[in-house]
């Protein structure tokens, strides 16, 4: 694991083009699996699960080539084989069940480890994949350290129901039902901007998807995917990084400008950002935030409530930026309860706000409840293994004179490729030191 060792107390001022979104880019290199024929990808960011899925393709006789400078990655999956009993899916990466429906499709099996996960948000279960899985006609076995999953004669379309609104498994539907033998339906699909930018480019591979950015999706099966002259696609900027970077300007007292070409996407987050004085403002393809005076929490109308922010699925405020609003929270002046609505361990690291001097209070597995506005002090906090926690302890860090340490911050190089290096871009002093 690696620290971040930050000296904050500077305004963080200049202008930042956010790279592509993980959980887009992720879901669309799985997907290129499912052609035999070649795929272009412009701006693939270097993060750490991009490189482990390349040397999963490169391990299967994949043709890849890549290059991290100019944001190009060709591949061309021709001489792909896969093996259930040579190859093995990596259980530290939560997408690693994305590659599961292409080898289905491919080659009528495939493999995953019993323990892959991602960031440590609670239980992640499986099941939903299990159950999307066999409800395309596939056979799941488990042993002791795997699971084989298997079909017979291709996978047959079907209608499904969500439990809830996950984006992995409603990506896994899709990458299931695009060639599948009729027409598939799913309910309470998932809507997030990067599931849309997933089935934008399963589009342009020749998928026939309706219903996209809405809770139910019609998959019609098709025979083959991709074209022989090859498909290229470009990935959009992180709504995620956007916010990220524009609150690293709020929080520091400067103004960060980031490029955004989906403002649309953006008046919920606009109003969340608004509820701790901060405004937004979005013009000529780029996106800041305008803040007047110290940051302060807006009163509610309703008297005798606390000011509040709900993280949900998507069109909700995505649980994904909570961290990001309880680092605004613990510096702005007034009271915020934060809900998170999915996951049930991710707000157990509110602790570590009270070495800043913080004063956070976990109501429950899923509710904090910040007092913002104290006197706060440089510290050295213990990061857990979630992206956007780790950024949320730098925030706090760089916002307070004085040298912070935020030990396990491996998890933000999951996401944001050259972060150290775009934040001292802003006038940050900040750096990488490699742990025990």
């Amino acid at each position: 694991m690696a620290n971040l060792i930050v000296h904050g107390g500077a305004p963080l001022t200049g202008r930042i083009v956010p790279s592509a979104n993980k959980n887009a880019v992720l879901p669309i290199l799985c997907a290129t699996l499912l052609t035999s024929h070649p795929v272009r990808l412009l701006g693939i960011p270097e993060i750490t699960d991009v490189r482990k899925i390349i040397e999963i393709f490169r391990m299967l006789g994949s043709e890849v080539s890549v290059d991290y400078a100019t944001g190009v990655l060709e591949v061309h999956h021709a001489k792909t084989q896969f093996d259930p009993q040579r190859h093995h899916l990596p259980e530290e990466m939560r997408s690693s069940v994305m590659l599961v429906p292409p080898l289905l499709a491919r080659f009528g099996t495939a493999r995953i480890e019993n323990d892959v996960q991602g960031c440590t948000l609670g239980v992640r279960e499986i099941d939903p994949h299990v159950e999307v899985m066999e409800r395309f006609g596939c056979t799941v076995e488990r042993s002791r350290e795997h699971l084989l999953i298997q079909t017979a004669g291709g996978l047959r379309a079907n209608h499904h129901w969500l439990d809830y609104a996950s984006v992995t498994t409603t990506e896994n539907f899709v990458l299931c039902a695009a060639l599948a033998h009729g027409t598939s339906t799913l309910m309470n699909a998932a809507s997030e901007p990067h599931v849309q930018e997933f089935c934008s480019f399963m589009a342009l591979l020749g998928a026939q998807i309706e219903g996209r950015g809405t809770s139910r999706l019609t998959v019609h099966g098709v025979a083959t995917l991709g074209r022989p002259e090859g498909v290229e696609f470009t990935f959009a900027e992180d709504f995620h990084e956007a916010v990220t970077f524009m609150a690293l300007g709020a929080i520091t007292g400067g103004c960060v400008t980031v490029k955004n070409s989906a403002p649309e996407q953006f008046p919920l987050l606009d109003r969340t950002f608004a509820k701790f004085g901060v405004q937004v403002v979005h013009e000529n393809g780029w996106s800041h935030t305008v803040v007047d005076g110290p940051l302060k929490v807006r009163e509610p109308f309703t008297r005798n409530i606390l000011q509040k922010v709900e993280a949900a699925p998507w069109p909700y405020v995505p649980v994904d930026l909570l961290p990001i609003f309880v680092a605004l929270g613990v510096r702005a002046e007034g009271s915020v309860m934060f809900w998170n609505k999915v996951y049930e361990g991710a707000m157990g690291w509110t602790s570590e706000l009270s070495k800043f001097g913080g004063h956070a209070f976990q109501s429950d597995p899923h509710r904090i409840i910040t007092f913002g506005g104290k006197p706060l002090q440089p510290a050295e906090v213990e990061s857990p293994y979630i992206i956007r926690v780790a950024i949320a302890l730098l925030m706090l860090a760089a916002s307070i004179p004085g040298r912070s340490v935020i030990h396990n911050a491996t998890p933000v190089r999951r996401a944001h490729p050259h972060f150290a290096e775009n934040i001292r871009a802003l006038g940050a002093q900040i750096e990488w030191v490699e742990g025990d």
